[in-house]
């Protein structure tokens, strides 16, 4: 198993949205960038563990755990030209864009602020706290996994 963070902007999608999703589930699609399609093409497997980032929020920061029910698939957004993921390069024999779908396992007590995060010595080294690290889709180690579930918890 793997771990993840993505990003979302709880404005557009936040984790209350996925809260009243049916079944507590929703595709992942609208991802346009070359290197987090490629993880999510070819790392992100069905069983992963992800933790949901509110970016672009006051305060930004984690606010749950979800996990990948299913592994990546044509994001169909992509060829839609109503849609405001459409991608005029995109057809139905070369998508380009993929999407998987996530379920939501836990919506934690509060959100673990960016600031906070930065101040943990058990996140040192962690993709998001890196400088300049902007990816909508990054790896997590289990080691930092655990620290935040942990974190959420006090």
């Amino acid at each position: 198993m793997n771990y993840w963070l993505f990003k979302t902007e709880p404005e557009s999608f936040s984790i209350d949205d996925l809260a009243r999703s049916p079944r507590k589930t929703t595709f992942w699609n609208g991802v346009r960038n070359y290197q987090a399609r490629n993880l999510m093409r070819d790392e992100v497997k069905k069983g992963d563990l992800v933790l949901l980032y509110h970016s672009n929020a006051k305060p930004a920061g984690i606010v749950g755990v979800c996990e990948v029910v299913k592994a990546a698939c044509p994001d169909t957004t992509a060829l839609d030209p109503d849609d405001d993921y459409y991608d005029p390069r995109a057809t139905a024999d070369d998508p380009r864009w993929v999407m998987v779908d996530i379920r939501l396992k836990e919506k934690f007590p509060r959100l673990l602020p960016l600031d906070e995060l930065k101040k943990v010595k058990a996140l040192d080294g962690m993709v998001l706290l890196q400088r300049g690290s902007r990816l909508s889709i990054q790896p997590v180690t289990s080691r930092h996994f655990q620290a935040i579930t942990a974190l959420s918890k006090k």
